[in-house]
């Protein structure tokens, strides 16, 4: 792609995102998301290959059908309400369609069906875009809603997608869709939590987009899209396997490691909250993802390929890739959870 388109697209990305950030009228918003949609589908549909362009149009449309949704939904209450103003929306039925078009936008079960696909035909780059930066504006919308939105629908879509991201992971061997559903469980546990503690719904999604852009940028330093290809990797790359299989066990939300941290605080506050039941069920589902990366470790460092040679150092291509972004982002996925008490303090 021309640098210079490139560089036009990725500022309206920043564009889009930031001025949905920054609005508090409800068609400013609208717009900022429509800039951020047209400003993604150029980058999904550069390969010009036929999964890329069908990734593309999927996606176009379901962004498109999210967004004419929270369009009706404003019109609705500023017609009912007489108020455009993000932080008013007071009409339970235009609040409904706001949360089910904010999912639909961020992928939330029952409303998740389009994004293992679309990230299946994407390149990994693109598809580390829409699973980090794609979901930011959303989410800053989702935010400022939660407080009129039904607090049992909240609930249902947080469980439901931590239940459908835990199982609908388990069966796959193509990597961008086992990281589709790990999406989604990861999505189901901040908005389970949004209600009753904000701040540990940002903090979730700051883990998990630093946790993500280490799997993402390993899995593209080694070429791997499938399973099959993690068990040839580590006789090429023993380090950068090793801090991978490190990251899916972070993302897993094993202590030591920094993915451990929101899980936990999250848990707690389930518990204060007299959630005993929910709190549970949470627990039991990130097993059923902690199982799937698990399946990523066992893969990557504890077997030997069929086709090992004989040599001590097999054949390596030199390295081209710059892996700056890539060192820090696996230093924060493995390393923050001894600073918790210092990241608690921050954010309450």
């Amino acid at each position: 792609m021309n640098p210079y388109v490139l560089v036009i697209l990725l500022s309206s990305l920043g564009l889009g995102t930031t001025l949905t950030f920054a609005s508090s009228h409800w068609l400013l918003a609208w717009m900022g998301l429509e800039i951020n949609t047209l400003a993604i589908i150029p980058l999904m549909a550069q390969q010009h290959h036929p999964r890329a362009v069908e990734a593309t149009i999927k996606y176009f449309l379901t962004q498109a059908t999210a967004a004419a949704m929270i369009l009706f939904a404003a019109t609705t209450n500023a017609w009912m309400m007489g108020e455009w103003d993000i932080n008013n929306l007071s009409h339970p039925l235009a609040s409904t369609l706001v949360i089910m078009a904010l999912a639909l936008k961020i992928g939330l079960a029952p409303l998740h069906f389009w994004l293992p696909e679309v990230l299946q035909g994407l390149s990994l780059t693109t598809g580390l875009i829409l699973s980090t930066w794609q979901k930011l504006a959303p989410f800053a919308l989702i935010i400022q809603v939660a407080p009129t939105i039904d607090p049992y629908l909240l609930s249902s879509l947080g469980l439901l997608s931590t239940l459908i991201g835990g199982w609908g992971g388990l069966n796959q061997v193509q990597l961008r869709k086992i990281l589709a559903y790990s999406s989604i469980a990861h999505m189901g546990w901040m908005i389970v939590v949004l209600q009753f503690a904000p701040q540990l719904t940002l903090l979730a999604l700051g883990t998990y987009i630093f946790m993500t852009t280490t799997a993402f940028l390993s899995f593209k330093m080694s070429s791997a899209t499938k399973i099959n290809t993690l068990s040839l990797a580590w006789a090429k790359t023993p380090t950068l396997m090793a801090t991978t299989a490190l990251a899916l066990l972070s993302l897993g939300g094993l202590p030591p490691l920094t993915g451990f941290m929101p899980k936990w605080l999250i848990l707690q506050e389930l518990a204060k909250q007299e959630l005993p039941l929910t709190a549970t069920v949470m627990a039991l589902m990130a097993l059923l993802s902690l199982y799937f990366y698990l399946r990523l470790c066992y893969a990557m460092a504890l077997t030997i390929s069929p086709a090992t040679i004989n040599s001590m150092m097999p054949w390596r291509s030199s390295n081209t890739q710059s892996t700056l972004i890539l060192a820090l982002s696996t230093t924060i996925t493995l390393g923050l959870l001894p600073i918790t008490p210092a990241i608690m303090a921050l954010i309450t």
